[in-house]
Order: structure tokens, then sequence, then C-alpha cells
């Protein structure tokens, strides 16, 4: 990264800010920071308002967990979805991804993550409980469980299966439309839309 005496204080710290953010870089955190310098002012102050906007008014759905301004948000209110089926999946940006395929019909619940014992997270620090408590209903015939084909969203989708069968409910998994350790969020339109055809009991 640049050398911080070599740029104005204000400078150095937006950079710095920038760099903290997944996927950018030294070199990206740079040009992004430029790039706001050299914008007109009203397009600087219309992206700082935009963060303090979203960071004011955006929260998680009581029932699903995503991100959402209203409260259901419009998965759970919307009348037209498909109560019995619910998708599980590890982030926000996954169910914008299962939504890009046209075939689920149905509800989500995010997780916020997936079981990682490296990294300190067990299953009480996931959304699990708030799962459960949408399952006492009885409502819910299907939970498909779309964590990532990695080995922490396969730890959590066998401790799902686990935790889940005992209530009766049908627990299927995403077919390996998915390859071994890619992202839902970059998996393109028809390979979810196969996943989530060919999905199966867990």
């Amino acid at each position: 990264m640049q050398d911080p005496a070599a740029v104005a204080g204000p400078v150095a710290r937006l950079i710095e800010e920038f760099h903290k953010l997944p996927g950018i870089g030294p070199k990206s955190a740079q040009r992004l920071a430029y790039h706001v310098l050299r914008a007109p002012a009203a397009e600087a102050r219309a992206l700082a308002e935009a963060i303090l906007e979203a960071r004011e008014r955006v929260t998680f759905c009581s029932r699903c967990q995503h991100l959402t301004d209203v409260d259901p948000c419009r998965f759970c209110s919307d009348p037209q979805r498909d109560r019995s089926v619910i998708c599980v999946v590890e982030e926000p940006l996954d169910v914008l991804a299962v939504e890009r395929s046209g075939r689920f019909r149905g509800l989500y619940h995010v997780l916020h993550g997936v079981i990682s014992p490296m990294d300190g997270v067990g299953p009480e620090d996931l959304k699990v409980g708030e799962l459960l408590d949408r399952l006492r209903s009885g409502e819910v015939k299907e939970v498909i469980v779309a964590t990532n084909p990695s080995l922490e969203g396969e730890a959590t989708a066998m401790y799902l299966a686990r935790l889940l069968r005992p209530l009766g409910v049908r627990v299927t998994r995403l077919a390996r439309g998915l390859p071994m350790g890619a992202d839902i969020e970059y998996a393109d339109d028809i390979t979810i839309a196969r996943a989530l055809e060919g999905r199966q009991e867990l």
C-alpha cells in the first residue's frame, strides 16, 4: 500500500477504510479512494448517505433473518410464496443467488454463517434457534439445506439434518450441480436451478 506519509491524513484514512472491505486489496483501495476524491461533491455525499442510511434502516427480518428495511421482509410477507418449503442459506447474498434461478417460490432462512470450529463458530452462533421456532407451527413440510459445498457447509448441513429429521420435516440438500469449494453467490443461474431441481434427501 502507498506510504501513509506520502498522502494527506484524510486520504490515508479513506484508503485504509476501503482496504478493510472484503475483496479489496491495497491497489483497489487506492483506486476507490481517488475515484471518490475526483467525483463531484454531490456524488461523494450520495455514497456516504447511502452507507449511513443502509446502516441505520436495514435490519434482520424477524422471521427469516434476511436483510430488510421492512419487517417482515418482502419474501416472508408475500402471500404467493409457498410456506411449506424453507430454503436455508448461509448468507443474505445466497438468497439473491437462489432467487435469480427463478425456480424457487418458497421461503428462506439465513443462518449468517456456518459451523467452523477452526474459527470458533458453533451452532449457537448461527440463527438455528430461529429456524426451529419457525418449524413449530407444523406448516413447513420441507427444509432445503442450501449451504455451500465446502467442508464447513457440509458439516452445517449434516448438523441441521440430524436436528430437523426428528421433527418430521423432509430435509433435502441441493444436488451436486454446485462444484465442491464454490460459493453459491458466484454460481450461474442454470447451475443453481439444476441444483434445486435435483436436491436429495440428507
